[in-house]
């Protein structure tokens, strides 16, 4: 799961037990219930619930036990760190060009990160020029799996499959051709979902 990077380890864990009790029971917890989830007593729970106010993403309504919310426009973002063209593969730098805020939409996981697609290589398997991938860190993949490669020195997004006993990544879309996968392409990720803006 990405962390906001301006929290700690134990600010962070508060704060996802916090979001996991509003989207899972509907409700905030209480500080009791923070504190029994991740063996904490009361007093450091409250010291880490005054630091989240402080950083901007709770706040906490006095006079009620399950006061705390959540500010949503400073909730967890995912790094987007570049683009990555789904046809011919382009040049692979890591360039953070921002952060794609998820809020609600999904609560990101360990070594999750987003890039922007550029081309229509794989428009048949859903994923349009300029809509973002959400990637999982990975060095390997199963057959049919939507990938993240490092073809040489370029990046690229395809689907890996098989043709008796050698892989290719496939593209989408019968305009491009497959790219074997031999010593020069390695696996940087799996592609987890696709998320398209329609404005």
């Amino acid at each position: 799961m990405n962390k906001n990077t301006n929290l700690t380890d134990k600010q962070h864990d508060v704060l996802k037990f916090i979001y996991q009790s509003i989207r899972n029971e509907n409700c905030p917890p209480t500080i009791r219930e923070i504190a029994d989830h991740l063996k904490l007593s009361v007093g450091t729970i409250q010291d880490h619930l005054k630091a989240l106010v402080k950083k901007g993403v709770i706040s906490i309504s006095k006079n009620t036990s399950r006061g705390i919310s959540l500010v949503r426009e400073n909730l967890f973002k995912v790094p987007v760190m570049g683009k990555v063209r789904a046809g011919m593969p382009i040049y692979a730098v890591e360039d953070l060009i921002g952060y794609l805020n998820l809020d609600e939409m999904i609560f990101p996981e360990e070594d999750v990160f987003a890039l922007k697609v550029k081309g229509d290589s794989m428009s048949g398997g859903g994923i349009l020029p300029d809509d973002f991938i959400l990637v999982k860190k990975q060095e390997f993949a199963s057959l049919g799996d939507i990938v993240v490669a490092l073809v040489e020195d370029s990046v690229t997004v395809k689907r890996l499959n098989k043709k008796g006993n050698d892989y290719f990544l496939q593209p989408e879309n019968e305009k491009y051709d497959n790219i074997p996968f031999d010593e020069n392409v390695s696996i940087v990720g799996k592609v987890v979902k696709v998320i398209r803006n329609y404005s």
